[in-house]
């Protein structure tokens, strides 16, 4: 069973890092404006033509010493970072589902582990992308909404998620995306992006009633300590802005897996 198991990992991580690879050029193609679908992939630096030998998730990176065969300027890092995000998801995912936590109801038996894996990869996009290009595109954004409300939708219909909780998710959804417009408006635009903004709405229906408040909580939070430290060791100056979609994916994550012991710890000291 065990060696199976094995097997089965290393298979789903060569696939995973496969679809982060593909990610990493629609991460690039997206921001640029350009079609990710067609065309070939070419170095950023001298626009070279990237064989196919060439762009092999991981292994590529390693064999080339992270250097364009053809100017030898270094390739960013962001690449097999991705492709190794990606591949660990796939096989997490793989592990959880089988050993953890998933609806026995039909079909959210075979639903629910696939919308989570989509919802991995979309969350993997919008970190990658704020983090190096201060964008969060809207096609993600778009994408993870209309995904996400129909999973709730779905959900509440077939009686797995109670009507009542339904309402204030959509309502916890509204009052989080209007929060967040009202940062942004009353900065300005300085404090807060319009991509977060949209962001927002999602990530409070992904997260739910009042787990969405945690979720933010912890995502100023952790925003707020790391540009405590960059201004510590003097990476980023007052005025500068950092991308806080990064900060928001953490704040999902650790919410969605925590969000519960978070909630019950703080009750405890109110």
């Amino acid at each position: 069973m065990w060696v199976t198991l094995l097997l089965i990992s290393l298979f789903l991580f060569a696939f995973g890092a496969m679809i982060g690879s593909f990610l990493n050029v629609v991460i690039y193609r997206s921001v640029k404006g350009e079609s990710w679908v067609a065309g070939r992939s070419k170095c950023e630096h001298c626009n070279k033509q990237i064989r196919w030998y060439d762009n092999v998730p991981l292994l590529s990176f390693m064999l080339l010493k992270g250097k364009c065969r053809w100017c030898k300027t270094p390739i960013s890092i962001t690449h097999p970072v991705v492709e190794f995000l990606t591949g660990t998801l796939l096989v997490w995912w793989y592990l959880g589902g089988t050993f953890f936590f998933r609806l026995t109801q039909q079909p959210f038996h075979y639903v629910q582990p696939l919308f989570w894996l989509i919802v991995g990869f979309l969350l993997v996009f919008i970190f990658v992308a704020d983090t190096l290009y201060m964008i969060i595109p809207d096609e993600a954004v778009g994408v993870l909404l209309f995904l996400t409300l129909l999973y709730r939708i779905s959900l509440s219909l077939s009686g797995v998620m109670q009507p009542l909780d339904f309402v204030k998710t959509i309502l916890g959804a509204m009052i989080c995306g209007g929060f967040f417009f009202f940062l942004w408006w009353i900065t300005k635009g300085k404090g807060m992006g319009l991509g977060d903004v949209k962001f927002a709405v999602p990530f409070a229906l992904l997260l739910g009633w009042p787990n969405f408040i945690i979720g933010v909580f912890v995502s100023f939070l952790l925003g707020a300590g790391v540009a405590v430290v960059l201004l510590l060791l003097k990476k980023k100056k007052m005025k500068q802005v950092i991308p806080f979609g990064p900060f928001l994916v953490m704040g999902l994550v650790l919410t969605l897996v925590w969000g519960s012991n978070m909630l019950h710890w703080y009750l405890q000291y109110l």
